[in-house]
């Protein structure tokens, strides 16, 4: 099943005033990683997190598992890097490796 510790639980967690901001930069990544990273990662398609919405924000995820390592650090930064370069004013971005809870 691959949970930890036998594996990392990679989320990605967009939010932002404009749902369409999301969902075209959440898939821009969503596709970079899955050519990018190695099989041995499953990457999840975007979608809204379970609560999908909080003060006026919306919220999306990319959920990557696999056993994080240097190359794949590299390949979340370099990923990462291009979205800021666009500096969306409006959208933030995080990472979280084995996050206590999915919500």
């Amino acid at each position: 099943m691959k949970y930890p510790p036998f594996c990392d639980i990679i989320v990605i967690g967009f939010n932002s005033l404009n749902e369409n901001d999301i969902k075209i930069q959440s898939k821009n990544i969503y596709e970079k990683l899955k050519t990018r990273l190695s099989e041995e990662f499953k990457v999840f398609a975007p979608m809204p997190s379970p609560i999908d919405k909080i003060q006026n924000r919306y919220r999306w995820r990319i959920i990557i598992k696999g056993k994080m390592n240097e190359t794949a650090n590299k390949i979340l930064n370099e990923a990462l890097q291009e979205v800021y370069e666009k500096d969306l004013k409006t959208t933030r971005i995080t990472i979280d490796v084995n996050p206590n809870n999915m919500s």
